[in-house]
């Protein structure tokens, strides 16, 4: 999804997940942007997700900085509608977007335990951590056979 105006218009009033550049997740409903693509999402959820946990938080009126997102997406729920097999070549379930409902709560993440805040944002830093030193293992060593590392490993993904 590209922050050009026509694409963030059409995303206005609507449901949206976020990632940004430092490896945060936010959930919220984007209600103004600007021509740099700075956003504001109302009603704003920080995820973190570590090992099978996962945590939230209310996070309210949330300002972004366009320069900080790494992914933008829609959410969009689907239901699926049983369909009469006429013939054998047709599918048996059709798939559907709903209409959005802001005020409805998500799903839980399948495979994923909810957990304490700060205790699965302590296991996302040693994720992070341990994630940072195999990546300078891994350069150090393709250093060694020539090879120089595209970025510094800033982002987080």
């Amino acid at each position: 999804m590209f922050t050009t105006a026509a694409q963030l218009l059409d995303l206005t009033d609507k449901k949206l997940v976020l990632v940004l550049r430092d490896g945060r997740k936010l959930v919220g409903i984007l209600r103004s942007w600007d021509q740099f693509a700075n956003l504001v999402l109302q009603d704003t959820v920080e995820k973190v997700y570590a090992g099978n946990l996962f945590a939230e938080q209310k996070r309210g009126i949330y300002i972004v900085r366009g320069e900080n997102v790494l992914l933008l997406g829609e959410i969009v729920r689907f239901t699926l509608h049983p369909l009469p097999i006429t013939t054998r070549y047709l599918p048996a379930m059709l798939i559907s977007p709903c209409e959005q409902d802001l005020d409805k709560e998500d799903e839980l993440p399948p495979n994923y335990q909810p957990g304490e805040w700060e205790h699965v944002c302590a296991l996302k830093e040693a994720e992070d951590a341990e994630r940072k030193k195999l990546n300078n293992n891994r350069g150090k060593q393709l250093h060694t056979l020539g090879f120089e590392a595209e970025h510094s490993g800033e982002a987080l993904f």
